[in-house]
């Protein structure tokens, strides 16, 4: 075998001419002896010019260092460590690699050489730029960043890859058909006034879709001259697409000399172009949730929300302005969707907001509110004016509807309220609009009716407490007391009552009989059940966990909450959230639930007995108490109302009523408890006659969460029994709803 020599063996030479990375060896005088072909391709330098030369001619290229040249070592084979290096090539392209210097001896006189392996990373480096800008772009669109500063993140990102560039960001602005520019953070203003000024046309819009270069075409052709005058000689360009596929925007870098970079901003600008459509897209998403949260779906007018809005902007501009406000509301138009059904109703919607866009005056702002409700805002209208146009308004929605094969003619009820006459703010406006369309349609259907008369001031006075009722129970202003339930004989705590009370920070102490009035007639009675069940339940788990024994609490709902399918559900939910049995709850019903005792409502009460709460008549005998019905009700106590023994020490009539309800519960199998006892009397009678419970001012008035724990500790009935109730002190009444 023959013994191989240094740089000659026929096996090792040509290994190392056709290795991958770029491999440049040079002896112990700096003189080059190897450049192999890697090397010729990374450095751009032909290997003629190179061999023999002294290494520095290539290591302030590779190394971009002013100094000597680095030393290699002690050690023979010991290597530097790996360092990454830039350099541009002769023809101006930019490359980046990783450099390895290491010393060998080869031969057999030992003689010494550097070895110097240079892999070229510029791909890789491309690719890991393009995947950091890829991250950065998606952080800056999680962390919710304005599409300008997208945009300037991406551009400024590409001008870091392409030195000297200036890159430009823009999409199609679909209202003008011309370009909205979004960053050129480094392009001069006469260049962004040049893009703007550019408006695509459709068949530029069609070449693109099959030619992406001609973008090139379009981000360069208006600003030529300007971009050579300030030494940009090249324009790369690409489309930016939406997820149709429709051209949304174009991604230009312009080049002060593109020799020296290759493809790669050809390729980098194509690589750009899914981020820009990412942050185009999310700008479109967000401009889309801005319409959908300000106008209605169906008819494309502004929504109730927006109209506050608009009222309130108005408002603020107003000086010594007018504007008057109608409310339109269409008469029986649930008769159109019981009858034609809902896509008929729709398209008679649409029709309607678009004649109120055609007869409107020109400034106005028409608003759909609600199902069949809209809202008319005409500035500077005054005096007759605001008759006329209800009229016009009136007429425009009273013409005949031609939908399909059904001819249909609607009439629509009015109100009409005016700034600054009607209040200060939106809400004053539109509740005087609605308090005057209700009289109106009450009146007379198909007219209209001025805010601010007399007649409609109690129906205001309703609104402005419903307002405010609506507002305390989202802020926390309402509270339950709990008036004491005590077994008659023992005088021990059988249970509690849970009753709601408001105190408004400018309306005062509002009774429980008139805002729990207001709120069935405003829709949140519901609330405030659902409200004062949670309230009772957590309080029932406050006591405990504080040793205060209360052995019940009953809570009154209102005949609307038991066509809730869901109310039993939500009682167990409750009970198992605060550790309540559920015999620990009655749920208290009033008599009108017998005049709406439909299946639904069977079943609920069914439901709610079944889980172990206890069910209680409320007021009986008040109202519309049928026996047939009670007997079909799961009920486990009936409540005596007051008025039965206001005077039974005197009256034999109604002592004998009062005998014949206790009789009637025991019987059926039911407790029976009185309220409104407020005398040693009251209470002998009542233990003479049978009743199980008593509830009253004798024992307790209805007390705060704290009081009513001190009540328990300190004795409660027995020491409450020896009070008499204050002269002229009207008994309490609450409600829950």
């Amino acid at each position: 075998m023959r013994e191989p020599t240094a740089l000659t063996t026929d096996i090792l030479l040509p290994a190392l001419q056709q290795a991958v990375d770029a491999l440049v060896i040079f002896d112990e005088h700096d003189r080059i002896v190897f450049y192999n072909d890697a090397a010729e391709a990374l450095w751009g330098l032909p290997r003629d010019d190179i061999m023999g030369r002294d290494v520095t001619c290539l290591i302030p290229l590779c190394m971009r260092h002013e100094g000597e040249r680095p030393a290699m070592g002690d050690v023979t084979g010991d290597a530097l460590p790996v360092r990454e290096v830039a350099f541009t090539r002769p023809d101006g392209e930019h490359v980046c690699g990783e450099l390895t210097l290491s010393r060998v001896r080869l031969g057999g006189r030992g003689q010494t050489y550097h070895v110097a392996v240079v892999k070229n990373m510029t791909e890789e480096m491309r690719r890991t730029g393009i995947l950091s800008l890829q991250a950065e772009v998606i952080h800056a669109l999680t962390r919710d960043m304005a599409l300008d500063d997208v945009g300037h993140l991406i551009c400024r990102k590409v001008e870091s890859f392409l030195p000297g560039s200036a890159a430009a960001l823009m999409f199609v602005d679909g209202e003008h058909a011309r370009w909205q520019v979004i960053a050129t953070p480094s392009l001069p203003p006469r260049i962004r006034d040049a893009l703007r000024n550019t408006a695509p046309t459709p068949a530029d819009r069609d070449m693109l879709a099959t030619t992406p270069s001609h973008a090139g075409r379009l981000a360069w052709d208006n600003c030529r001259s300007i971009c050579r005058s300030l030494g940009l000689h090249t324009c790369y360009a690409t489309p930016v697409h939406g997820p149709d596929r429709q051209m949304v925007g174009i991604f230009a870098v312009y080049l002060r000399d593109d020799s020296r970079f290759g493809a790669w901003p050809q390729r980098l600008v194509g690589a750009c172009a899914p981020f820009c459509a990412l942050a185009l897209e999310r700008q479109a998403t967000r401009a889309q949730i801005r319409q959908l949260a300000r106008h209605d779906t169906l008819t494309g007018l502004l929504n109730r929300t927006a109209l506050h809005q608009v009222l309130t902007d108005m408002i603020a501009q107003a000086a010594n302005s007018h504007f008057a406000v109608f409310m339109i509301d269409i008469n029986r138009f649930r008769d159109i969707n019981d009858t034609l059904g809902y896509a008929v109703a729709d398209r008679c919607l649409v029709e309607i907001a678009q004649r109120l866009r055609m007869t409107a005056p020109e400034g106005c702002t028409i608003s759909r509110s609600g199902g069949d409700e809209f809202v008319v805002v005409a500035p500077e209208c005054t005096g007759d004016q605001v008759p006329a146009l209800a009229r016009t308004l009136l007429a425009a929605v009273g013409q005949q509807f031609h939908i399909d094969h059904n001819r249909l003619t609607l009439t629509a009820s009015m109100g009409i309220s005016t700034f600054p006459r009607n209040g200060p703010d939106s809400e004053s406006l539109l509740g005087h609009a609605d308090t005057a369309m209700r009289l109106a349609r009450r009146d007379r259907r198909g007219g209209f009716r001025m805010a601010g008369g007399a007649r409609d001031h109690m129906a205001q006075d309703r609104l402005v407490l419903g307002a405010a009722l609506r507002d305390s129970l989202a802020h926390g202003l309402l509270h339950l007391h709990y008036q004491p339930q005590v077994r008659t004989g023992t005088l021990e705590l059988s249970g509690v009552e849970a009753l709601a009370r408001w105190h408004h920070p400018r309306l005062g102490d509002i009774f429980p009989t008139r805002f729990i009035a207001v709120a069935e007639e405003t829709g949140q009675v519901e609330a405030i059940g659902h409200w004062a069940l949670a309230e009772a339940c957590r309080q029932m788990a406050r006591w405990d966990h504080a040793g205060v024994h209360v052995p019940a609490i009953a809570v009154n709902l209102s005949a609307m909450h038991f066509r809730n399918r869901g109310l039993p559900a939500t009682i167990a939910a409750l009970l198992e959230a605060h550790g309540l049995t559920p015999a620990r709850l009655t749920v208290e019903i009033t008599e009108s639930v017998m005049m709406e005792c439909c299946t639904d409502t069977m079943d609920v009460l069914h439901a709610i007995r079944k889980l172990g709460c206890g069910l209680s008549m409320d007021d009986f005998g008040t109202g519309y108490s049928s026996l047939s019905r009670l007997t079909q009700l799961p009920l486990t106590e009936i409540k005596m109302d007051r008025s039965f023994i206001t005077n039974l020490e005197h009256d034999p009539n109604e002592r004998a009523v009062a005998t014949a309800v206790i009789e009637i519960g025991r019987r059926l199998g039911m407790t029976v408890v009185t309220e409104g006892v407020e005398t040693l009397r009251q209470c002998a009678l009542l233990e003479e006659l049978g009743c199980d419970v008593m509830q009253g001012y004798l024992f307790g008035e209805a007390l705060t969460a704290s009081a009513m724990a001190r009540w328990v500790r300190h004795g409660g009935a027995t020491a409450a029994r020896r009070m008499v109730p204050p002269p002229g002190h009207a008994p309490d009444r609450g409600a829950n709803g």
